[in-house]
């Protein structure tokens, strides 16, 4: 019998720590304002005496390189990117973002712990600081970090003084240290904890659900503790505040104390119902109330078994309907804002995607947080590169001494998520030839499973022939394929686990509203000299949105599909990538000005190319998709061929041009694997006019139609938020789509207005991004040219509630602009 059987009957969300002044036994202080930076490396800026007339005060989170400007001598690369499996060396420009992040910067801040006193102890906690941080305390070295990807936290109490302290952070980006843009600075929260000495353990509760049936749940919580706490009581509420259970407990082991708690009717935690709970949790000595933390989790039960079908999620084999995620919010760089990170997960959410992967870093709480709430599987990432490098500047330096470390921290900060299914210890390490990378491979796993027995680990293996021949895919949980479709069926032969996972697929590449003729496939060949590619691509340096173009080591997304859809031991994949992001401009990363990626379903501003609606047909099984590509304003091409392709969930439809009919196509696998999921007229000659689609149900009857135009001269400018009414606390975003159209409301798809923007009232301009990988422009300046008629203005909440306006302007076109509500 084929199967590798891993029960994870498992639980909880992120361990939200208690609100501020939860209780008197403990406080936790969000360190947010008043930051001083230098981009400088100054000789004792840790100092208190340092002069700092020449800082600029700003808000953390905070990523000092994304208001730029672009630059093509940024952290330019020459080498082979084995990965890609280029033969020679090539100059690269725009691979990290082409942004100034490689340097020095330096953050102090002045804070008071009025509270402090003997028998306290404070920590200093960092969600991740962009990168090799070092900390001090009123001049004084208190620690440092490796990874600026990772959670880490230190004890400052030794290092405080009465009245006020000045914590400095300095932070350095190497070149040659990243392969994509990661950012710069404090770019996620830090926060101050102020407890007493007997206190629970920062990150020290670990929630599991070891049995969960219809009728009940057993819940059960390990919890670590500083010093000699003798009781632990807790009470667990439902998302209205409802106590459902309650439990004291004396029994500790060492400085664990654990306990079982049973829960009724319990409301199951799924990606259709993400319901939540909350576990209170005093900590007494001699019953005085000594610490307190709020933890919410989830009541899930998953399961991979190769012989029911996969991954199990509760009882129901479930597919991976994910996607491949960079850090960075593009206008807003790596910065964490929750506003612009639910905005991604809603846009994926609507397509029916069901799973994120952190690619390739440590994801953030905020992402976690956000798919515990909206119900998204999360595969959450370690590292991109461990003993052997990729980069000279990569994580190799660091791999030996603090891998274990980041490993623990990862595991410990984030394990109470019920979205998190999975854990990935590396992504494409060279290390996947030969023995030793056999060894670090099971090394690593044993780390995750010490720390958390409850869930699985994989790598994403692209070096899938090795890791064959060594047995290095033998070892993992389960077996990750970044690509290389055409030995899946070999790699499920050879693999004991009797499943595989897609942990990176397609890498389809599209540029949204540009078309390429005649439409055929296009497989990128690195080793292609420039003047080869020139011939191919021409000079716009973008892809074709009848998404035929892809990688030289990738595949078109249909190839995925055939084998999601008829081989049950493939349990999922994860799209590379959701969104386009800043850096690896493949395949033009030997063509300046391209800065940002092409892979994504969505632009960099966040609006979806055509490859969003095929996935959506797939997908999203509740709601139509009828999408129609190209759009149809082609002046000059009257009478030349002009394929047709209808991104659908029904099986057939039938087009017209000018109400003349071009006949009814059908989804088929008798043809290519292109018919089997797209329906497509590739015979088309383009009038200028309409183009209708009507769609048939299976038993023939027209059920849905949709129509575009061929648009008219620029008119007037359209404006659309994604939400009207945003909270009123400085941080919260409203992002506003903004069209140029026609009289008669058509989008104008060549439109490339320079359009200006004016917020008033109760918000501010924070951003603008229009999509173009080629733009050099930059995301903070209230000015941007429209791409292919379309842009997208980010407009922030001040702290007063009351009205905004946006009002955007273009030269030769009717003003637009839109009323948001803070509150």
């Amino acid at each position: 019998m084929k199967s590798v059987i891993i029960s994870l009957i498992v639980m909880s969300q992120v361990l939200a720590g208690c609100a501020q002044n939860d209780s008197a036994s403990r406080r936790v202080e969000l360190l947010d304002s008043q930051w001083h930076f230098i981009n400088e490396d100054i000789k004792g800026a840790e100092k208190p005496d340092c002069n700092t007339d020449n800082w600029e005060t700003v808000s953390v989170p905070h990523d000092w390189a994304i208001k730029g400007p672009f630059d093509e001598e940024v952290d330019k690369q020459s080498g082979i990117i084995k990965q890609n499996n280029e033969k020679i060396a090539t100059e690269k420009t725009g691979r990290t973002g082409a942004l100034p992040h490689v340097g020095v910067g330096w953050y102090r801040k002045t804070f008071t712990v009025s509270d402090y006193q003997r028998g306290k102890k404070v920590l200093l906690s960092f969600d991740g600081a962009m990168s090799q941080p070092q900390v001090f305390i009123n001049g004084k070295k208190v620690g440092e970090w490796k990874n600026g990807y990772n959670y880490f936290y230190f004890d400052i109490s030794q290092y405080l003084q009465t009245g006020d302290n000045l914590l400095a952070v300095r932070l350095e980006n190497m070149p040659y240290s990243s392969r994509w843009y990661p950012g710069a600075g404090l770019y996620r929260k830090v926060q101050l904890i102020v407890k007493d000495e007997v206190s629970f353990k920062h990150w020290g509760h670990f929630i599991t659900t070891p049995k969960v049936t219809e009728k009940l749940a057993i819940v059960n919580i390990k919890s670590k503790i500083n010093g000699s706490g003798d009781r632990i009581e807790t009470i667990i509420k439902d998302v209205k505040g409802n106590i459902v259970a309650s439990n004291t407990s004396e029994a500790k082991k060492g400085n664990e104390f654990e306990q079982s708690i049973t829960l009724n009717n319990p409301a199951i935690w799924d990606v259709e119902t993400p319901n939540l709970y909350y576990a209170e949790l005093r900590l007494y000595k001699k019953n005085v109330l000594k610490d307190q933390e709020t933890v919410r989790f989830g009541i899930r039960q998953i399961e991979y078994n190769a012989d029911k079908g996969g991954f199990i999620l509760n009882n129901k084999v479930t597919k991976f309907k994910g996607v491949c995620l960079h850090h960075d919010l593009g206008p807003l760089g790596a910065a964490v804002n929750k506003a612009a990170l639910k905005r991604q997960l809603t846009i994926l959410k609507d397509m029916g995607c069901n799973a994120i992967r952190s690619s390739h870093n440590m994801p953030s709480v905020e992402q976690l947080e956000l798919c515990d709430e909206m119900g998204f599987l999360f595969l959450a990432e370690s590292f991109d590169e461990w003993k052997k490098p990729k980069m000279k500047n990569g994580y190799n330096l660091f791999f030996d001494e603090w891998a274990e470390k980041d490993v623990v921290n990862l595991v410990h900060a984030t394990r109470n998520h019920p979205c998190i299914v999975m854990w990935s210890s590396g992504n494409e390490v060279p290390d996947q030839h030969g023995e030793e990378g056999v060894e670090r491979a099971r090394w690593l796993q044993e780390i995750f499973h010490r720390e958390d027995p409850t869930r699985p680990v994989t790598v994403g293996m692209d070096q899938v022939e090795a890791t064959m021949k060594s047995g290095f895919g033998a070892v993992m949980d389960i077996p990750g394929l970044n690509y290389r479709v055409h030995l899946y069926e070999e790699a499920y032969s050879k693999f004991p686990q009797g499943m595989l996972l897609g942990s990176e697929t397609a890498s389809t590449v599209s540029t949204r509203g540009f078309y390429r003729f005649p439409v055929e496939q296009i497989k990128d060949d690195y080793n292609a000299s420039k003047q080869q590619k020139e011939a191919i691509y021409g000079d716009t340096y973008q892809c074709s949105s009848y998404d035929m173009e892809y990688c030289g080591w990738s595949n078109l997304p249909e190839d995925d599909f055939v084998l999601q859809d008829d081989k049950q031991w493939v349990i999922g994949e994860f799209v590379w990538t959701g969104f386009d992001y800043l850096g690896e401009p493949t395949p033009f990363d030997q063509f300046w000005p391209s800065r940002s990626s092409y892979f994504g379903i969505c632009d960099l501003a966040g609006l979806p190319k055509d490859r969003y609606y095929l996935y959506r047909s797939r997908w999203n099984t509740r709601d139509e998709t009828l999408h129609i590509l190209p759009h149809w304003n082609w002046e000059g091409r009257e009478g030349e061929i002009t394929p047709v392709y209808v991104y659908t969930n029904y099986n057939s439809a039938e087009l017209f041009v000018n109400g003349l009919s071009q006949g009814i196509r059908t989804k088929t696998k008798d043809k290519s694997k292109q018919h089997r999921y797209r329906l497509m007229w590739n015979d088309v000659e383009y009038q200028a006019g309409s183009l209708k689609v009507v769609a048939f149900d299976e038993q023939g009857k027209a059920v849905a139609e949709k129509e575009i135009h061929t648009a008219g001269k620029a008119h007037h400018i359209e404006l659309s938020a994604d939400r009207q009414t945003i909270t009123a606390d400085g941080q919260d975003l409203s992002y506003v789509t903004v069209s140029v159209v026609d009289r008669d409301g058509n989008l104008c798809p060549h439109a490339n207005h320079q359009l200006a923007f004016n917020v008033t009232g109760a918000g501010r301009f924070k951003a603008v991004c229009n999509g173009d990988a080629t733009s050099m422009e930059m995301f903070h300046k209230p000015t941007m040219k429209a791409f292919n008629g379309q842009l997208v203005v980010t407009v922030q909440s001040n702290d007063d509630a009351g009205e905004i306006s946006l009002l955007v302007n273009g030269e030769g076109l009717m003003q637009g602009e839109i009323l948001l509500q803070t509150k």
